[in-house]
């Protein structure tokens, strides 16, 4: 999600290290007995403010390929990646760069009636579900881009965006969609972006009214959560334009029956 002051993330159940929006992908079934292999696929918030320990954490990881799906806008946010020795970082906007600039604008600096006039009675969470549905719609090139790399062996693989949640949270879902994963099992994983330490810091500026107040905290709420109908609304649209997963995989992305078996083989055991 863009919007800003996600602090450094690493995944993987890395004792110590916070996991804003991430998590390690792994152990979850995926038909005929196999399941997601350890230490292929991670989830993280931006890597930009990656200190010397950081480093060390992810070259633990043995990353082959780092997905960044910020725009140009978050980068001059957050700041790049840092660049780990023998990592390919690739950044792969799945929003365009002024894509709702002047918004998350309002959202960490503006005033009460602005922020009730744009997310009260539901018109936030309505905006997360067309955001969803639109990346699905849209981001085709992108998305298929994404698994063949994977499937030509890009991995490990660690993919992210500012917070880990929406952007890198869907394309997560598709990754396991093409793996075989059932859509309740890639929900209830995107979910666990909700527990304590996993969730992203809502930032606000110094002399914002109603600063993090309860009721600024509740009409942001739904922009910061990972919520189920978030991620509904993306399988939902898959059927609405492509009638199943199978088609949308074939058809939308470019991933024929060879690539999702190369898939299956570098994540599956």
């Amino acid at each position: 999600m863009s919007g800003g002051g996600a602090p450094f993330a690493v995944v993987g159940g890395v004792p110590g290290v916070a996991v804003p929006g991430g998590g390690v992908v792994a152990g979850l079934p995926a038909g005929d007995g196999r399941r997601i292999r350890p230490g292929r696929f991670f989830r993280s918030g931006h890597l930009a403010k990656a200190t010397e320990e950081d480093r060390r954490i992810l070259d633990s990881l043995g990353l082959h390929t780092i997905f960044d799906f910020r725009n140009a806008a978050d980068q001059a946010l957050e700041g790049a990646d840092v660049e780990l020795r023998g990592v390919r970082n690739v950044n792969l906007p799945l929003t365009d760069p002024a894509d709702g600039a002047d918004f998350w604008r309002m959202v960490r600096h503006g005033q009460l009636a602005q922020l009730r006039a744009e997310l009260e009675d539901g018109r936030a969470a309505g905006r997360m579900v067309a955001s969803y549905r639109m990346m699905i719609r849209e981001r085709r090139d992108e998305h298929g881009r994404v698994l063949r790399s994977l499937a030509a062996g890009s991995v490990p693989v660690l993919m992210h965006c500012a917070a880990g949640k929406d952007r890198a949270g869907l394309t997560v879902a598709i990754t396991l969609l093409a793996l075989g994963v059932e859509r309740e099992a890639i929900i209830a994983d995107y979910l666990k972006s909700n527990i304590g330490v996993n969730r992203y810091r809502v930032t606000r500026g110094r002399n914002a009214e109603g600063g993090l107040s309860d009721e600024v905290m509740e009409l942001l709420a739904p922009l910061f959560d990972a919520r189920h109908e978030y991620l509904q609304a993306a399988f939902d649209q898959i059927v609405l334009d492509w009638g199943d997963t199978e088609t949308y995989l074939r058809d939308g992305l470019g991933v024929d029956p060879e690539h999702r078996e190369r898939l299956r083989d570098s994540f599956l055991h």
